[in-house]
């Protein structure tokens, strides 16, 4: 199967207000994120990527144009991977639902919260990572398991994904931290997927690419794509 990279949008106008902006409309980019989103594309440049997937909203939109219009490459909007659907917390100030008995539950017990007038969590991870997988085997079949491809999307959604390929409970997601602008890296197998990074912030993203492929081994010999490395990889 192909490798896909998990980008989170840049920051959001959103970002920081102490609101939970959530699906509200027009939701974009700051300065900081507009700068963030440029520098994708010398960031990114060592990367071959066969497609770009996004979410709907805005942010995501903005945050790969520039990338897109580098690579030459359209921005096929995903909404399987769109914002989760807070309901009635929409818009609300975050100061006011730190006192919501819900609050400690999406802390918790994530897997058992559900927004009044929206989605649970869990719902939420359910079409995440049938979107994400489908995306992944419908590129692997077109370009080869060698693939690499980008998606855009939020940062609960993204430690969502993370959370089903670390093999984690999601009430274990809550652990995994994933900022804004930064990336993530998951290669999925047959059999298993393998986080290639989590949260990265800056580092040299040219070793995310798989390696050329060796000469095919004979059937039920040598090394197949799911197999760990006994003792750790070697970086190579």
């Amino acid at each position: 199967m192909s490798t896909v990279i998990l980008l989170r949008h840049g920051k959001s106008t959103a970002n920081g207000s102490g609101v939970l902006a959530g699906r509200t409309p027009k939701v974009g980019l700051d300065d900081t994120g507009r700068a963030q989103a440029a520098a994708l594309v010398e960031r990114l440049a060592p990367v071959p990527l066969a497609e770009l997937v996004v979410s709907p909203m805005l942010r995501c939109r903005q945050t790969v144009a520039k990338l897109a219009e580098a690579r030459g490459l359209e921005k096929l909007k995903e909404p399987g991977l769109s914002e989760v659907d807070y309901g009635e917390w929409t818009g609300r100030a975050l100061k006011d639902l730190f006192k919501e008995p819900l609050w400690r539950v999406v802390q918790a017990h994530p897997s058992a919260a559900v927004f009044p007038g929206g989605e649970g969590l869990a719902e939420m991870q359910a079409r995440a990572v049938a979107a994400v997988r489908a995306h992944d085997a419908r590129i692997t079949a077109k370009y080869g398991e060698n693939a690499v491809w980008l998606l855009c999307s939020h940062g609960d959604v993204i430690k969502a994904i993370l959370a089903d390929a670390l093999g984690q409970h999601l009430d274990s997601f809550q652990r995994i931290v994933v900022d804004p602008a930064s990336v993530s890296v998951v290669r999925y197998t047959e059999t298993r997927p393998f986080v290639l990074r989590v949260n990265d912030n800056g580092g040299d993203l040219a070793g995310v690419a798989p390696p050329e492929p060796k000469a095919k081994a004979k059937r039920g010999k040598g090394k197949r794509s799911s197999d760990a490395v006994v003792g750790g990889t070697t970086g190579a």
